[in-house]
């Protein structure tokens, strides 16, 4: 299950630069960090490769406390006779279990620079509060999240598609088979044991099972960082429920027809974020950036991977029929999927992508998304309905400092200039809901082409 991840050219840049510190690889279980180590260690002369969920790899960490003693231990223990010049990579899998792991990274950046050293582990933000001393300067870190569509199509194999996505803006001879191929993607999600099932051959109708269990671990794996039976209810309550509030914002008093306070809610929500399984997205009021959350309105809920929660509302087989998803879930799947796309490219550093509100009180407005570019705040609206019918958008457009907006859709790539019902004139771009991860191309494409009007 070795797909192609974009990961790994930050991996490879990584390993040639002088300077490289300790790589900690973060994301939640299961959305193939190890796999994803494991190949490119392929590219090194020795790996020597640790999961400190095993005993007797911990002891290393457990029963020496130098890094040079714990290399001194490793070679025989692994068969190797290091040699002057081999590159070499230790890997640390599941590294939150042993926290004196954690601690020692910096003494690997200090000590044997030469040496390579990633570490990978789910929940690490919690593990990290049981450190004594973290490395703070003394580590880098990389982020993986589930496949995208562009690493979707290169895993079963469709080179034509994924040239095609590629190209931008893409042609409208390819916009049929890529929508097809999207409408997939986004019923399955880009969780990689899901999609190398289906490549093996399993339709839809087999993958409840594997669902269930990459959904139950998450729950597993959260409530170990609970500190009584209340929070662990709490946690529980909100994986149940949660995907039912998918199309709308959320109030944490009374979640999903509980009893439970504000600050319970909360609390769990927080640690669902801090572990990636179910993130809160904030509305920004900002037309100009940075973009700053604003953390006193109510959020919307992100979720790991949209496949998860087709399953979780068990709308699957139903999604199969439509032509176009915008019309599932009241409008909620597409742009979630749309933002899961927008998440996994943040590989380097981490930044929540946010939402734009005006909220009066005779009437409010709510823009999907906003991307942060050069000096603007670009509004990303995604709709099936007619360009007229974009009222929030609208509403941006009359109060944005630029005249650039896109709009997601089931239709072919066009550019063309609109006006609001206020008379002011903006140039809108309209794209295909499935070029998600190569957003960033398409807002170049918009503000270079168009820097005349």
């Amino acid at each position: 299950m070795a797909f192609y991840r974009h990961a790994m050219k930050s991996l490879e840049d990584w390993k040639t630069r002088k300077n490289r510190k300790p790589l900690v690889l973060r994301g939640a279980r299961q959305v193939g960090k190890t796999t994803l180590v494991q190949e490119f260690g392929k590219s090194f002369d020795v790996l020597i490769s640790l999961n400190l969920e095993k005993s007797r790899d911990k002891t290393f960490f457990t029963q020496f406390g130098e890094v040079s003693t714990i290399m001194e231990a490793l070679y025989p223990a692994h068969n190797i006779i290091p040699k002057e010049g081999q590159d070499i990579l230790l890997f640390i899998d599941e590294i939150q279990e042993e926290p004196k792991a954690i601690q020692l990274l910096r003494y690997f950046y200090e000590e044997i620079p030469d040496l390579h050293v990633i570490a990978a582990g789910s929940l690490l933000e919690f593990a990290i509060q049981e450190v004594e001393s973290f490395p703070v300067g003394r580590i880098e870190y990389l982020y993986l999240f589930p496949l995208n569509f562009s690493e979707y199509l290169q895993a079963i194999g469709h080179y034509t598609g994924f040239m095609q996505l590629e190209t931008a803006p893409v042609s409208p001879i390819a916009h049929d088979t890529l929508l097809q191929l999207f409408h997939r993607y986004a019923i399955l999600g880009g969780m990689p044991e899901i999609i190398q099932r289906t490549i093996d051959g399993e339709t839809l109708s087999q993958l409840p099972r594997t669902y269930e269990s990459i959904w139950g671990t998450y729950k597993e794996d959260v409530e170990k960082y609970t500190s009584n039976a209340t929070e662990r209810k709490v946690v529980r309550h909100i994986m149940d429920t949660a995907p039912m509030y998918l199309d709308q914002r959320i109030k944490f008093q009374n979640f999903g027809n509980s009893n439970y306070r504000s600050r319970e809610v909360g609390e769990a929500l927080r640690n669902l974020d801090a572990a990636k399984i179910i993130q809160l997205i904030y509305p920004t009021t900002d037309l100009t950036p940075p973009i700053k959350p604003n953390l006193r309105k109510s959020p919307r809920l992100q979720f790991l991977d949209t496949g998860l929660v087709n399953h979780a509302l068990n709308i699957q087989g139903q999604l199969l029929g439509l032509s176009d998803l915008n019309d599932a879930t009241r409008g909620g799947i597409i742009p979630h999927m749309i933002t899961q796309e927008l998440i996994s490219l943040q590989t380097i550093q981490y930044h929540k992508p946010h939402f734009w509100v005006r909220e009066k009180s005779q009437a409010s407005s709510e823009v999907d998304l906003v991307f942060s570019y050069k000096y603007m705040v670009i509004p990303v609206e995604i709709k099936s309905g007619p360009t007229g019918s974009l009222k929030s958008l609208h509403q941006f457009m009359d109060r944005a400092p630029h005249r650039y907006a896109i709009r997601m859709y089931a239709g072919k790539f066009k550019i063309e200039e609109a006006v609001t019902d206020k008379g002011t004139k903006f140039i809108l771009m309209n794209v295909p809901y499935y070029v998600g991860s190569m957003l960033p191309k398409y807002v170049q494409i918009l503000t270079k082409d168009n820097d005349q009007i």
